[in-house]
């Protein structure tokens, strides 16, 4: 079963949607951004290296800031989950 979440980003051009998901089999279930396999712990963990939003944009050209947005406001929500997935990770490394 996919889970989807919807955050609405409002900037001061337009209204844009960006889509959370976790999807079986892909980046183990984790959440991901839209349709790629960028998990938002990924993101997170970047940044709290003290990579700046530009730096990502540029590392991710796919991604855009409205997507950015999204992945702190679900990490604020979903602190818990995603720190997990950072020490997993950090542990199978």
């Amino acid at each position: 079963m996919i889970k989807t979440i919807f955050l609405w980003i409002e900037s001061s051009h337009s209204q844009d949607k960006t889509v959370i998901k976790h999807t079986p089999g892909v980046c183990g279930g984790n959440a991901c951004i839209r349709n790629t396999r960028i998990p938002v712990w990924t993101l997170v963990s970047l940044r709290s290296q003290g990579a700046k939003d530009k730096e990502l944009l540029e590392d991710y050209p796919s991604l855009h800031q409205t997507d950015l947005e999204a992945a702190w406001i679900y990490y604020q929500q979903h602190q818990d989950e995603i720190d997990r997935a950072i020490a997993l990770q950090d542990d199978e490394d």
